[in-house]
């Protein structure tokens, strides 16, 4: 068998894969070169650069695996894989401590203009007082994002005396207080840190997750470093905050579009930069290097892989009846995600009916991958599912009953948060997802694509007309709308399927009327 190395990965890595492949490394192959020689490998080995388009996957005739050294997975097309058979493994934990450190040298860098005093100096220029510092000790780092890098940041931040705060809906308590971290609302995070470091994934929900807004309401002088993903901060917004000295200043390791000599964040000196470095430390390259040349064999060894980010087998006869409900029920994750409140601390799966017969791990892992998708940096699915909950101090309970009243299979997801228990409930019909059941209301909805607007209110005359007076001062269009109560004139839940987004002001004025206890805007 034949491997292809498009990047450069350690000796050590390389010396695996010959054990059983012939190994070649081809480094800076164009797009067109890697899809005309391709057809030739069971294995493809990337980092960050090689983009892994379908184009490239579907010219892999004979390609059983695709490996990324590295965390992400942005420049590999999963989806594609997927659907060729081909697995997709990557290294989610060799480099967490090469970021964490990076982050924190980031951060102390800030704190004592080091990166523009050596240029001073080295340009003839004496300058001491131009370049007074601040302590990190006792200042408040604020944390978004508590999976493995910022929970590494976090005990390096804590043996340098600073107060930790984090912003992560889908950690417990009890995780972030063995940190020694306090949980916050982003909202309250901004306006409390003196410093602010970002760890999430880049999603549509977590893109320009630090925009204009948001840069708003910091306290006036901190200071913001991002190691995570180009795309989280909204960098003409931050330049402009800085600027205007409301950030006093700002580390940024990674970019939209890379690799780039280019953005506004390099012409202001109050912001470092550096080219996406996080990872590259010797040991880092070497455990990802190893990591995943160790998968790429037990892959072509007809094993399973640690670390792999796309579903497992499974059979054809049983993927004609599960993948439905895999679908299905990360959907419904994706609907618990947006509408807990509060820091999730344990989630139930319960399968009624007809899909209680089957193996329903597969069906777990779509639903966690559908509640953290927009947070954590790994694809959830069969091999790390539980890994993964554990990690983040979840509590995952799976329950079965045979039988189901009102339909033939029915999976319901109960989330319990600090604040209250969410509950939403599914089924499938005619191959598509029908959502039945949302806390105690009960309802039938078969979702497209899209946002909806789900309103909490007392059943009353004229409430629909006040809230879609809203949407068409809005022009945005009401595709359907479903209502469940519990009974006349009580409580009811309303869901609006809208055709694009109402803004933050929109849904303030829809809480503005009378009867409305709560609104929220969701994407599925």
């Amino acid at each position: 068998m034949k491997v292809l190395v498009t990047e450069a990965i350690s000796d050590e890595g390389v010396d695996i894969l010959s054990r059983c492949a012939q190994v070649d490394v081809k480094l800076g192959l164009s797009a067109e070169s890697i899809s005309s020689i391709i057809g030739d490998y069971e294995a493809l080995v990337v980092r960050s650069q090689t983009k892994v388009s379908a184009e490239i996957i579907e010219a892999g005739s004979k390609l059983q695996v695709i490996a990324r050294a590295g965390v992400g997975i942005d420049n590999v097309n999963v989806d594609a894989a997927t659907r060729c058979g081909i697995v997709v493994v990557n290294a989610p934990t060799g480099n967490t401590i090469s970021a964490a450190e990076h982050t924190i040298a980031l951060m102390l860098s800030l704190a004592r203009h080091i990166p523009q005093a050596n240029a001073a100096l080295k340009s003839g220029l004496w300058q001491r007082s131009k370049f007074m510092g601040s302590e990190v000790r006792n200042k408040v780092l604020g944390i978004v994002g508590l999976g493995s890098v910022g929970s590494e940041v976090a005990r390096r931040a804590r043996g340098l005396e600073m107060r930790l705060v984090a912003y992560d809906p889908f950690v417990s308590v009890e995780h972030a207080g063995n940190l020694q971290v306090e949980l916050l609302p982003l909202d309250s995070l901004l306006k409390e840190a003196d410093f602010i470091t970002l760890h999430l994934p880049l999603t549509e929900s977590t893109e320009n997750l630090i925009g204009a807004r948001e840069l708003e309401l910091v306290k006036p002088g901190v200071r913001i470093i991002n190691c995570a993903r180009g795309g989280l901060i909204d960098e003409a917004a931050l330049v402009k905050a800085v600027n205007e000295k409301k950030v006093a200043g700002a580390a940024v390791d990674v970019f939209p579009k890379e690799p780039t000599t280019e953005s506004p964040l390099f012409e202001s000196d109050s912001i470092i930069v550096t080219p996406h470095l996080g990872a590259s430390t010797t040991e880092a390259q070497a455990l990802v290097s190893r990591d995943v040349a160790v998968q790429v064999v037990d892959v072509l060894k007809g094993q399973p892989a640690r670390y792999a980010v796309n579903a497992p087998f499974i059979s054809a006869e049983m993927l004609a009846i599960l993948a439905p409900f895999m679908e299905a029920v990360r959907t419904l994750g994706r609907l618990v995600s947006q509408l807990a409140e509060g820091q999730m601390n344990a989630i139930k799966l319960v399968y009624e009916g007809e899909i209680s017969n089957y193996e329903t791990n597969v069906l777990k892992a779509s639903a966690l991958g559908g509640i953290l998708e927009a947070t954590s940096e790994e694809r959830i699915n069969l091999v790390n599912a539980n890994i993964v909950a554990a990690k983040r101090g979840l509590t995952v309970v799976e329950q079965k009953e045979a039988a189901c009243k009102h339909y033939a299979s029915l999976i319901t997801i109960e989330a319990t948060t600090s604040n209250s228990v969410i509950t939403v409930a599914g089924t499938v019909m005619r191959g598509e997802l029908h959502i039945v059941r949302v806390n105690d209301y009960w309802f039938d909805i078969a979702p497209a694509r899209g946002y909806f607007l789900f309103s909490d209110h007392m059943d009353r005359p004229g409430l629909i007309s006040a809230v879609s007076k809203v949407t068409g001062d809005a022009d945005v269009n009401i595709s359907s709308m479903h209502v469940g109560r519990l009974k006349p004139r009580g409580q009811a839940l309303m869901v609006l399927a809208l055709d694009e987004a109402l803004s933050d002001k929109q849904i303030r004025q829809v809480l503005d009327i009378p009867d409305v206890y709560a609104a929220k805007l969701v994407r599925l």
